[in-house]
């Protein structure tokens, strides 16, 4: 069976699974914020037409400026691109055919991005539980590394590790000579969010991936960014095809930073609906991941494999994220968004019913 490699576009899922897709769906494999794209994006949508009759800037300005100046950087130590998948694509290319350590479980992009290249791809295994990174095993694969992938908050667990643990893995790096590209993709939802921005120097061995997509909800329009020291910008942005970024991705991404209000709320719903639902999964004796997100795993620990729990939950029009391409989970858990209360409601009642048949 070939089970499809992302969240979201529920229909693949559901023809792999030789099912027959319910009309009414919920989907929980996809975290991107509830609330959807801010107001301020909504109320000025109808202008964005205007834009679609030139070609979109190239080095894109004025959203780089905006972040420079919110991140206390230089507009030089920052690339636009695509959506993260095409940074990630980028940095891939940057390594060709070098010794990638991925820190697993992870988005399964960086090994695609690393294969394709002719990397040679190795693994450090977080293992369940607390997912502790051990930094003394870490750090011996590190010596035979040339870059490092490390996502945090982890993506798919959605543990959040610290600021005094993150340094000492840059100093890791730094000492053996590795690349360390830190994938932040869901930074803006962790409440305790220490930056290790103001650590990227002119000659710093670490590349920090964004995206606007998750928190602001435009996963249609593509949108990340990535930073690092300027030497590290000018040999991707060497890569990078011309005009990659469309007008109306650039045009939102400038405003939704203006969004801060929205940012907010979404962090205080996400807060109360993950600690909600953390209660009532411990009350029913599921196993769920020390999330600091929008998202978690959860595993019943009366099974080995999570697949019958998947199929049933996939009847009921549930659609949770498959761990099937996660080395080290490989079906043990599934991933859940957050969503809204409602939403997150319709969920327990069918874990509640799971769990009177299980």
């Amino acid at each position: 069976m070939i089970w499809p490699s992302h969240g979201s576009n529920p229909q693949y899922l559901y023809e792999a699974m030789d099912k027959q897709m319910p009309e009414e769906r919920i989907d929980f494999s996809a975290n991107i914020n509830p609330l959807g794209p801010p107001r301020e994006l909504k109320d000025r949508w109808g202008s964005l037409f205007q834009y679609i009759s030139d070609y979109p800037d190239p080095r894109s300005s004025l959203l780089k400026s905006k972040l420079a100046a919110e991140e206390g950087i230089e507009e030089t130590q920052i690339l636009v691109g695509n959506g993260g998948a095409e940074l990630i694509t980028l940095i891939g290319r940057m390594i060709a055919g070098k010794n990638a350590l991925i820190i697993q479980p992870a988005f399964s992009e960086y090994e695609e991005a690393c294969r394709v290249n002719h990397c040679t791809v190795s693994y450090h295994q977080l293992e369940p539980g607390d997912w502790n990174l051990d930094m003394e095993t870490l750090s011996e694969k590190l010596n035979a590394a040339d870059a490092a992938f490390f996502c945090n908050p982890n993506n798919p667990t959605g543990v959040y590790y610290p600021s005094a643990m993150v340094k000492k893995l840059m100093e890791e790096c730094q000492r053996h000579g590795c690349l360390l590209i830190m994938d932040e993709a869901f930074y803006d939802f962790a409440s305790e969010y220490q930056s290790i921005v103001p650590y990227i120097g002119k000659d710093s061995n670490v590349v920090v991936l964004r995206s606007m997509t998750k928190m602001f909800s435009i996963p249609g329009l593509r949108l990340g960014y990535m930073m690092a020291g300027e030497r590290l910008i000018e040999k991707a942005a060497a890569l990078k095809p011309h005009w990659s970024v469309n007008a109306l991705a650039l045009k939102a991404g400038e405003w939704c930073l203006d969004s801060k209000e929205h940012v907010r709320l979404t962090k205080d719903l996400i807060r109360q609906e993950r600690a909600r639902l953390v209660r009532f999964y411990q009350q029913l004796d599921f196993n769920v991941s020390p999330s600091s997100v929008n998202f978690y795993l959860l595993r019943d620990p009366r099974l080995d494999e999570q697949l019958p729990l998947f199929r049933f939950l996939l009847e009921k029009g549930i659609i949770p994220r498959h761990t099937m391409n996660f080395p080290g989970l490989e079906g043990r858990w599934l991933r859940f968004a957050i969503r809204g209360p409602k939403d997150n409601d319709v969920l327990m009642e069918a874990m509640e019913e799971w769990r009177k048949v299980r």
